[in-house]
């Protein structure tokens, strides 16, 4: 359908608690459609509806060449020693630092036709799953670095061009 334009920190939709889908009906498909064909971008690994302006939950990924989505995901699982892992954001232009990551994560949620949709894995998979639901509960990767790391990013920031 088309490629969004990203919200970025400071926008109030990054911080808020996304609202569950209910009815799937054309406004989730065309939601669905938008995110994946945002993520498709080169360099994307995943993208969360907050992240172009809509406060329901629902994320899509581009991990090793799979292209997906998940309508109401919730992270049921993580396993491993959280362990700090390079992390960037794209409504954190510029800022790549190492947060917090556990080293496998699962997601189950819904596609558009309510069937179950389950993803696990470990590396880059479980740091996006960890992510994306993250921004959907109104969390950025920001408070995902330790405290010294976070006042770094926060003054890389405010230095930027974007900000």
């Amino acid at each position: 359908m088309a490629v969004r334009a990203i919200r970025v920190f400071g926008d109030p939709v990054l911080k808020s608690v996304s609202s569950p889908i209910g009815e799937i009906d054309e406004g989730v498909r065309a939601l669905v459609r938008d995110l994946v064909d945002t993520v498709e971008l080169p360099g994307r690994a995943g993208l969360a509806a907050p992240q172009i302006g809509v406060g329901l939950r629902a994320f899509s990924y581009n991990i090793d060449g799979e292209i997906g989505y998940v309508i109401n995901p919730v992270l049921v699982e993580v396993s491993g020693e959280p362990e700090p892992v390079g992390e960037g954001c794209l409504s954190v232009p510029g800022v790549w630092h190492d947060a917090i990551r556990h080293p496998w994560a699962k997601v189950v949620g819904i596609d558009l036709d309510g069937n179950e949709v389950v993803l696990e894995g470990e590396g880059l998979l479980a740091q996006a799953l960890q992510h994306e639901t993250d921004h959907l509960d109104g969390r950025l990767f920001l408070e995902r670095l330790t405290p010294e790391t976070r006042r770094v990013a926060m003054r890389e920031i405010r230095e930027s061009d974007w900000f």
